[in-house]
């Protein structure tokens, strides 16, 4: 088999537009609950969530 008779083909994932419309929209309001959110409740949330990754802080 040489190179010339071999076929590409390529594969692309199409998702239903409302699963797109639905990760932009949580993903919008991630950074308002954040940009609205008091610097403590901020920490600790990051903080809470390094610890459940067992990542290293302070």
């Amino acid at each position: 088999m040489d190179f010339a008779s071999r076929s590409t083909t390529t594969s692309a994932v199409h998702l239903p537009r409302w699963q797109g419309l639905a990760a932009l929209a949580f993903g919008i309001a991630v950074v308002f609950a954040a940009g609205f959110a008091s610097p403590a409740a901020l920490h600790n949330a990051t903080h809470d969530t390094r610890h459940a990754f067992g990542l290293p802080c302070h």
